[in-house]
């Protein structure tokens, strides 16, 4: 009779572990896959809507349109993976256009210089950041909201709020005679067999960069560990200040590349570009989070990210769609992401 007895539940139905253990399954696959299934039914949508929404044309425009904020969003990747933030890509970027401009059409320089330059404000910034945020302790949010403030107003001062043209009147009453370099201009216009832009490629090769270092090296493994746990780290012997201080010079550094893709795709040095790089960067990189239920910060799906808004805003564009309803929708989708990532798979069984 026990035996009998014992099975007796599980004749009758499944027993409340099984139904558990279901339901803790239906939770796993929503979250490593619920996003990646939401892209597609949204290409699928923008597709059946609108048929030039998957012309290859289209689509190469869309992958030029999110390179520059992929590249900002794996340089933030670094800085989530040990645990912090930088709220000042957006600036960064901002900061290197204005540079590459001035040092081209101001001084005359040439491209080399002018990378040069930007990469090196950008390493400067990340450096500033890293030390006021490791050395003097101010929580990351406002180290990096501060230093986004000074950058938006430093990068105004010497032409007093004016953009940067060939030709334009200087303050001191000189005009500018130097002009963006064909090179330079090159790196945000030229299209490999007329087709890939270049900071499409610059965007791939830094997205395989970061992933590898991440992923693979010894150094990417302790700054997730830092992230992950950063007492144990440092009880370990990681030097946690210093892989601190090279993550934030690390998003300094891919933020200033992006501003001077900016650059030379705009060909001046307008002080309005780059105002929304910083919220759809940010965006791309939390939806990252919920890729294939990673559950944590990756390069991978940072990248997938920004291709999943900038596909968003351009079928919601050639939809005609209101454009003050896009950053709703854009954030409603943001929310729907997080909720993949953290609600489902922290739910208790």
């Amino acid at each position: 009779m026990q035996p009998e007895l014992a099975r007796a539940p599980t004749e009758a139905g499944p027993t409340v572990r099984e139904r558990r253990e279901g339901s803790g399954g239906f939770r796993q696959i929503a979250v490593r896959y619920g996003l990646v299934t939401l892209l597609v039914l949204m290409v699928i949508f923008f597709g059946t809507a609108e048929p030039s929404f998957l012309s290859v044309r289209n689509l190469v425009i869309v992958l030029q349109s999110v390179s520059i904020v992929a590249i900002l969003a794996l340089g933030v990747t670094a800085t989530l993976v040990v645990g912090g933030f930088d709220l000042s890509i957006g600036a960064v970027a901002a900061t290197a256009l204005m540079t590459s401009s001035y040092i081209m059409v101001v001084f005359g320089g040439g491209t080399l210089a002018a990378v040069g330059a930007c990469v090196a404000v950008g390493a400067i910034v990340g450096l500033v950041n890293g030390l006021l945020i490791v050395r003097l302790r101010i929580p990351d949010l406002l180290a990096t909201l501060g230093m986004m403030f000074l950058l938006l107003g430093l990068q105004l001062i010497p032409t007093q709020g004016r953009s940067i043209a060939s030709g334009m009147s200087m303050p001191d009453g000189s005009t500018a005679t130097g002009t963006f370099t064909p090179a330079f201009l090159a790196l945000g216009r030229y299209r490999v067999s007329d087709l890939v832009p270049i900071s499409v490629i610059v965007m791939l090769v830094l997205a395989a960069v970061i992933t590898v270092f991440l992923t693979f090296t010894r150094f990417g493994r302790v700054m997730y560990a830092i992230g992950s746990n950063e007492r144990a780290a440092r009880l370990a012997g990681a030097p946690v200040e210093a892989y601190r201080i090279a993550a934030y010079m690390i998003s300094g550094v891919f933020a200033a590349l992006g501003g001077v893709l900016l650059a030379a795709r705009v060909g001046r040095g307008d002080v309005s570009s780059g105002n929304s790089l910083l919220l759809d960067a940010v965006a791309a990189a939390l939806i990252g989070f919920a890729v294939f239920g990673a559950g944590k910060p990756n390069a991978i799906g940072t990248a997938i990210g920004a291709l999943f808004v900038g596909l968003l805003l351009n079928g919601l564009t050639m939809m005609n769609a209101p454009y003050y309803a896009q950053d709703f929708i854009k954030g409603a989708v943001l929310v729907a992401a997080l909720m993949f990532t953290f609600g489902l798979s922290n739910r208790p069984r």
